[in-house]
């Protein structure tokens, strides 16, 4: 009984972490350029049971374990905001921005002016360009991006965005809701910038939300079988007690 409780409690830690993905999937269905995550499963199987009349020495358990999160980097639908310092990536590209942490990388290009007139992420970290940071002045109007990540205003030109690809986007590591760190950027690439749109987030609330209530009525029946072992365990040692009394 304890080895049928022990592969149950596995089971329920499992199901409590894919509720807090899914969760936090559907609290970010509306977050720009966020990427929606799956987690991934696996038996781990521990030869622990044993019995002198077992057919075999040992009998192997099978337990559930969450091993990892898979991050799905498919393109989430662009939206048009008419607002000049928004931008979507179309491809596999990535914006990069400069944190504290070093270069990262994001989809959401919702971005906006800081008191200095720099081009930031609504974080607040600076989006670079082959030049740098983005500068504007307060009297500077008319920002245009173009395709190639080619940015201009009234003040003429004022640089190139810079857009960062990976050869294995499953190699990135999540820094936040939609930012990313990866090594060996490629900035010779094939995607290419909208102007005065977003991404929206690729997350399916219907997906997630049938996902949702297929855990939780997964959770429930496991803690209804945890509370059934329960009774039969006491049930046994009153039995025991009763015949050593």
């Amino acid at each position: 009984m304890e080895n049928a409780q022990l592969i149950n409690l596995s089971r329920q830690i499992a199901l409590q972490r894919q509720m807090d993905v899914v969760a936090n999937n559907m609290a970010n269905i509306n977050t720009a350029g966020y990427k929606n995550v799956d987690i991934l499963f696996e038996e781990y199987v521990m030869p622990i049971a044993r019995d002198k009349n077992f057919k075999s020495l040992d009998q192997p358990l099978s337990f559930t374990q969450d091993w990892a999160t898979i991050d799905d980097f498919a393109a989430g639908s662009i939206e048009l905001t008419g607002n000049e310092l928004d931008m979507a990536v179309q491809g596999q590209g990535f914006f990069v921005v400069q944190t504290p942490a070093g270069e990262l990388y994001t989809r959401n290009g919702s971005f906006q002016l800081n008191q200095r007139g720099e081009l930031v992420t609504s974080e607040g970290y600076n989006v670079l360009a082959d030049g740098g940071f983005l500068t504007f002045a307060p009297d500077e109007t008319g920002i245009i991006v173009s395709k190639d990540g080619g940015v201009s205003s009234s003040a003429g030109n004022k640089g190139i965005i810079r857009i960062a690809e990976f050869a294995d986007p499953q190699s990135l590591k999540r820094a936040g809701d939609t930012m990313f760190s990866g090594e060996n950027p490629i900035f010779d690439n094939q995607s290419s910038i909208v102007h005065m749109a977003i991404e929206r987030s690729n997350v399916s609330g219907v997906s997630e939300m049938t996902e949702m209530i297929r855990v939780t009525r997964a959770y429930t029946s496991m803690a209804n079988l945890q509370q059934k072992q329960d009774e039969l365990r006491r049930t046994a040692i009153k039995r025991l007690g009763d015949l050593n009394a």
